[in-house]
Formats: C-alpha cells, sequence, structure tokens
C-alpha cells in the first residue's frame, strides 16, 4: 500500500512575521490581562479594603491591652469598708504564648523569689489551665521586682506583668464567710459570657458569698491602654490611655466593727454568731469561724494553706451560719411555751418533776437527775425543766408546736443574697408520714418539744426567732441598707403571752436560770435569753448506771453543741442574738455560748469596755485569728517539710510543745465569775436512749 506523499510546506519570510505577530498578540493580551487584574485588585486593596489593611498594619504597631475595671467597694452600714482594693504590681503567664515553661518558671522564680510551693502551684496551674486563662505567679510585687521583669519581656515569652489592683478584706477571716472571695475567671465562666474581659490578666470575679452574688453590680467598665511595640513586641512608647470605670459599691447593714468583734469573741471554738436589728430585721453581724482568710483565696491560695484547712476538724471551710444545721435543743422551749399558752395552758399551772418520765415504754430524763419539783412554765423555762414540756407537749400535740415554730421562723426559707442555704426541718406528723411513710408517735412530740429528733435549725433562723419573740413581729432578714421593705405581719399571738414568755426569758439569765452566763455587765441593759444543748452522740443505758461521762472527756466531734439565743434590752428589745458552737460542751465558761453572746452584745452598748475585756482574753488564746492562724500554718508546714525528710524531727517537737501550751491556755476552763449562775451542764436535754428521732 502506497502512502500518500505530503506536500511540502513552504516557509518565506512573509509566513514567518504572519506567525510571530499572532503569536505576540495572544501573550500580549495575556500579559494585559494579568495587569489589569493586578491593577484591579491594587485598587480594590487600597480603596475598597483600606480600612481593614490600615488596622492589620496598626495592629502590628500597636498593641491595645484592656485595663481590668476596679470592684466596687463593700462597704458597712457607717461607710467603712469591709472589701476594697489596693494598687499593686502583679505578673501573669498567657499559657498559650508561654514557648518554654520550665524555663520561664525557673527565671520567674530567681526574679521574684518564689518559694518552692508557689513554683508548684504555677506549675499545676499552667498544666490544667486552658491556653486562654492567665495563671498568676504573684502579686503584690514591689517595684524594683515588677521593673525586673519588665526588662527582660522578650527573652520570657507569655510573661505579663502589669500594674493594677488587688481585692482586700480589712478584718481578713472574720468576714471569710460573709463576703466570699474572688479569683481568676474559670474556663465555663468564659464558655457561657464569650466575655474578653474574663482573660485579661488580674482581672477577678466573684466566686463566693456577698462577693459572688453581686458580681455584675461590683464589675466595672474596663479601660483600654495604646502602646508602640517593635517586631519583637518590645515597648516603644504609650499612646493613649483610657482609665476605667470603677464597679457600683454595695452599702450592707453589717456593722464592721461588730462584725469583727463576733468573729474574734469566738475565740478557738468552731461556731457562729448571728445579731439582728429587732426595729427593722437587719442583719448586723453575720460571724463563722474559724473561717478562711480571704485575701489568701483572692490572691491565690497555696496548696499547703489549701490542705491544712480542709483537714481542720472545726471546717473552717463551711459557713456554718448558714449551710450548719444544729438540733436547736432546748432554745425552742420559750416558742414550745408560747404555742401552749395559745392552746389555752395557764402559765400558772405546775407540772412535778421528778427527774424521769415513762412515755410508752420508754423511759425519758430531765437533765436534772433529780428532778426539780413542782415546776410552773415560767421556772420550766428558766431551769430548762424538760418534764414540764413532755407532758405539756402531749396534751396540744405536735401540729400546734410546728405551727408555732414556722411563725417564728423555722424552717422558713429567706430571700438572702447568698448562693448557697440549708434550710433546716420542722417536723410533723405530714412531713414524717411524707418523708419516711411513717406515722408520727408520741415519743417524736416529745423529742421536738426539747428541740431534739428530727428538729433542726441554722444559726440565723435562731436569730429571727428570737427577734420575733421579742418584738411580736415576723421581721425578715435583711442584708442591703436602705432596701425598701413592706412592713412585717404580727406572729399572731396574744401580747400578755409574748410578756410571759419574755420575762421567763429574762429569769433564764437575771433570775438564776441556767444563763447566768449571760448576764450583761452594762449598768441598765438586761438580757433576756434561753440556754441550750444539742446531743450529738447516744449514751447507752449500761453507761447511764455508771455514770453518763463529761463533755472534757470526750472527743471533740462527741461532744454536745452549746446554743444561745436572747435579746436586749430586756424591757425594750432592741437587738436579737444566736450563738451555736458546734461540740462546745459547755466545757469551758468563757468560750461557752452564753458568755460569747452576752460579750457581743456588750459591743453595742459600751465598745471600749468590750474591746478592753477582748484583748485580755485573746493573750490567752494565742492572740487575734490572724496570729493564731499564721502560727497554725507555720506548725503545717514545718510537719509536711518533716514529712518529707526536709526538716529535723526536734523542729517538729519544738512546734508541737508550743502549739500545746497554747492550745491548753486556750482552752482551760475559766472559773465561775457570777456566783449566783447555775452551771451550763444543767440544761442538758434527755439522754438518747429515751430520745429515738436522735440527734443528727
Amino acid at each position: 500500500m502506497k502512502l500518500p506523499r505530503l506536500k511540502k510546506k513552504t516557509v518565506n519570510e512573509a509566513a514567518l512575521s504572519f506567525t510571530f505577530t499572532r503569536r505576540a498578540m495572544v501573550i500580549g493580551g495575556i500579559q494585559a490581562g494579568f495587569g489589569a487584574m493586578l491593577i484591579g485588585r491594587m485598587a480594590w486593596i487600597s480603596i475598597a479594603e483600606n480600612e481593614k489593611y490600615n488596622l492589620l498594619s496598626e495592629s502590628n504597631r500597636v498593641n491595645l491591652t484592656l485595663i481590668p475595671p476596679r470592684r466596687g467597694w463593700i462597704i458597712d452600714r457607717n461607710g467603712r469598708p469591709l472589701a476594697n482594693n489596693r494598687t499593686d504590681f502583679r505578673v501573669d503567664l498567657i499559657p498559650e504564648r508561654v514557648t518554654d515553661p520550665e524555663g520561664t518558671i525557673r527565671s520567674l522564680a530567681q526574679l521574684l523569689s518564689l518559694s518552692p510551693e508557689d513554683v508548684e502551684r504555677i506549675k499545676t496551674e499552667l498544666d490544667k489551665s486552658a491556653g486562654f486563662r492567665p495563671v498568676q505567679v504573684a502579686e503584690k510585687l514591689t517595684y524594683d521586682q515588677f521593673a525586673a521583669v519588665s526588662v527582660r519581656l522578650p527573652d520570657l515569652p507569655g510573661v505579663s506583668p502589669s500594674q493594677g489592683f488587688s481585692r482586700y478584706y480589712p478584718a481578713g477571716a472574720t468576714v471569710g464567710h460573709l463576703l466570699g472571695y474572688v479569683g481568676a475567671a474559670s474556663a465555663k465562666d468564659y464558655e457561657e459570657r464569650k466575655d474578653p474581659l474574663l482573660i485579661t490578666p488580674g482581672f477577678k470575679v466573684g466566686k463566693d458569698g456577698l462577693e459572688k452574688s453581686f458580681d455584675r453590680e461590683l464589675t466595672g467598665k474596663p479601660g483600654a491602654k495604646r502602646v508602640e511595640v517593635t517586631a519583637r513586641g518590645k515597648i516603644v512608647r504609650e499612646l493613649t490611655t483610657r482609665p476605667d470605670t470603677p464597679g457600683n459599691p454595695i452599702k450592707l447593714t453589717i456593722d464592721a466593727g461588730l462584725q469583727e468583734y463576733a468573729g474574734r469573741r469566738l475565740a478557738t471554738q468552731s461556731g457562729s454568731v448571728v445579731i439582728i436589728d429587732c426595729h427593722n430585721g437587719d442583719v448586723l453581724a453575720m460571724a463563722s469561724m474559724p473561717s478562711f482568710d480571704p485575701n489568701s483565696f483572692s490572691d491565690g491560695i497555696g496548696r499547703l494553706e489549701w490542705e491544712m484547712l480542709s483537714k481542720d476538724d472545726h471546717v473552717p471551710l463551711r459557713n456554718k451560719t448558714l449551710q450548719g444545721l444544729y438540733p436547736p435543743g432546748s432554745t425552742v422551749k420559750p416558742m414550745v411555751a408560747l404555742a401552749l399558752l395559745e392552746a389555752g395552758v395557764k402559765p400558772s399551772e405546775t407540772i412535778g418533776c421528778s427527774g424521769a418520765i415513762r412515755v410508752g415504754n420508754t423511759l425519758f430524763h430531765c437533765h436534772k437527775r433529780r428532778g426539780h419539783g413542782a415546776v410552773n412554765m415560767r421556772t420550766a423555762i428558766a431551769q430548762s425543766c424538760d418534764i414540764y414540756f413532755y407532758q405539756m407537749a402531749q396534751r396540744i400535740g405536735m401540729d400546734r408546736i410546728a405551727s408555732m415554730a414556722r411563725r417564728v421562723g423555722m424552717g422558713q426559707k429567706f430571700p438572702l443574697p447568698f448562693p448557697s442555704q440549708s434550710y433546716g426541718t420542722v417536723p410533723d406528723p405530714a412531713w414524717k408520714l411524707k418523708k419516711y411513710g411513717q406515722k408520727w408517735q408520741v415519743y417524736d412530740t416529745v423529742n421536738a418539744t426539747i428541740g431534739q429528733g428530727y428538729m433542726l435549725i441554722n444559726p440565723l433562723q435562731m436569730a429571727v426567732m428570737a427577734a420575733r419573740l421579742a418584738t411580736g413581729r415576723q421581721l425578715m432578714p435583711n442584708f442591703l441598707h436602705g432596701a425598701s421593705r413592706s412592713a412585717p405581719a404580727p406572729v399572731g399571738v396574744n401580747e400578755e403571752h409574748l410578756v410571759t414568755i419574755r420575762d421567763a426569758m429574762s429569769a433564764v439569765v437575771n433570775g438564776g436560770g441556767t444563763g447566768g452566763a449571760a448576764r450583761m455587765s452594762i449598768p441598765g441593759v438586761m438580757m433576756a435569753g434561753k440556754t441550750g444543748t444539742a446531743q450529738v452522740r447516744r449514751i447507752t443505758m449500761s453507761e447511764r448506771a455508771g455514770g453518763v461521762r463529761g463533755n472534757a472527756s470526750l472527743p471533740f466531734k462527741l461532744r454536745d453543741h452549746a446554743l444561745f439565743q436572747g435579746f436586749a434590752p430586756f424591757d425594750n428589745p432592741r437587738y436579737a442574738i444566736a450563738c451555736i458552737i458546734e461540740h462546745g460542751g459547755h466545757v469551758n465558761r468563757i468560750e461557752d455560748a452564753p458568755m460569747i453572746a452576752s460579750d457581743t452584745m456588750s459591743f453595742l452598748f459600751d465598745q471600749a469596755k468590750a474591746m478592753e475585756k477582748l484583748e485580755t482574753l485573746e493573750k490567752g488564746w494565742g492572740g487575734t485569728p490572724a496570729e493564731r492562724m499564721a502560727r497554725q500554718m507555720a506548725a503545717f508546714r514545718l510537719a509536711k517539710a518533716i514529712e518529707k525528710g526536709e526538716a529535723p524531727p526536734q523542729a517538729a517537737a519544738n512546734a508541737t510543745e508550743a502549739a500545746n501550751a497554747t492550745a491548753s491556755n486556750a482552752s482551760s476552763p475559766a472559773p465561775a465569775q457570777n456566783a449566783d449562775a447555775q452551771p451550763a451542764e444543767d440544761d442538758a436535754p434527755p439522754p438518747p436512749d429515751s430520745n429515738p428521732g436522735g440527734a443528727r
């Protein structure tokens, strides 16, 4: 097969010229198109997106930093600061910017003389912290320390020194549970609010107490600072600064002096004191001790201090005033007597007390083994006779007693600005049937009538009860000064009955009753009140036969609670008070609930005299709460060092000996000062073997 022969293509100068011209046109067109695109893009960037790129350029040259706003002050009723701010220098770490954590922490430890405990805390928080959340290195630095870090910033990426304000609580631990504390925002806070202020170094939010409840009001508006920086982030100059706007102040009904006094007067005990203004329900003091120092929490509490607080058997981390629940013991007897009067019982009617009474197949004892003899209502309250109330309560039934308990504030939920509260229990037949599916028994009434069994109360409710018995009005506790409130409703009882109860409560303190230690030393001022004892253990019949062990011989957790509620002046009530001492056991008269209540109430009538007595007593307790906490922390730190082999055992022995000497001085029982005042043990409730409900 023959293939066709191809014709030779003639290539001449004209053909070559035409081909070149066509290619040049195509290439030129492509180049022109690219040129037009570049010109258009440049025009778009320089004109349409001019503002965007100006901002980007400016951000490379200028850093904009938020200035955390100062928190609003929390002040007392007289304008005295309970929480304020003070200028300080601080250093933080921004986790996402730290390139060499170990090296950076090591350098900061040298520059700022950080303790091993602080270094450990920083490492732990840096490992756990989200990338955006700053980790506090140190606060309250000197200017030299601040400057030493600032000049080395190019070599310390992720380090953020700043000058700002830190929260300060002048009264320290005595306001710990009242105000709470502040701290850095958590990852959860940021996820919920998406506010860049939350990740600004130095900014803190309320974490507990009133600081948390009023966080929005206390938080101000942030300021801003523009500084020119180099490519490496070194500050060249400060351009402009917009100052922050402080948060709003919160004015409380609290009296700062009284609050601090109450906390200090609780001494080495675990307990609470609450004082209420009988005119309007304002809470003047609400102390729970031992407590924590909110300054430590706000500065970033160390691991050792947290461990010490969490292991303390006096539970300093719990707000005993609002979260502690206790059997009210005999402090409810005035309330029960009021229910008796309203049910028609005559105050002059007498009951024979022989020391015990049988209810069903159970023998219920009076706290006075040999009995009180014939007692009427006034004597039964003054001497805290259990047999009188056992018999009378069976006559009127539990429903009437429970109704009166609720009218005087027991078990009531108050609208308070605190994130966590416990409300107690007022039991009755319907309550028991609903909760346990069991019918109410006579012995339940007998237990409840002396404040044992299922009945529970917190210290604030006890103070409200005292205020309502004193005034006959359903006063509501209030913490905000000047808050608008409606007039309190009457309790709804006969005024003559209230007079009878108040007279009996005066006899408790001033008429040879069980509360003689609460007698006030202020001329012309008499206090009326009621003592109480709440058992926390069961006394067996064999122990009773051989002699019941006294509280002084029992471990701390097995001792009875000691309680007192009252008001003053007796003839014209102005203030009501409640004091509960956990496991106080009436062992130490000076540190018992009646005398603590009396001294704290005295502060309202003669501050100089009350302070003179307190300062004298504190010398035997080892100083103020802050001084005792400092020694406790030093001893705990030393014990941990010995445990790790970092200190010789002899040092621990010396520290323990000193601590024991201080504890001995603080806890040794004091001699009676009032010859006609009877021992507080006379107010003990019947033994738990006749108390089927038990105290919990």
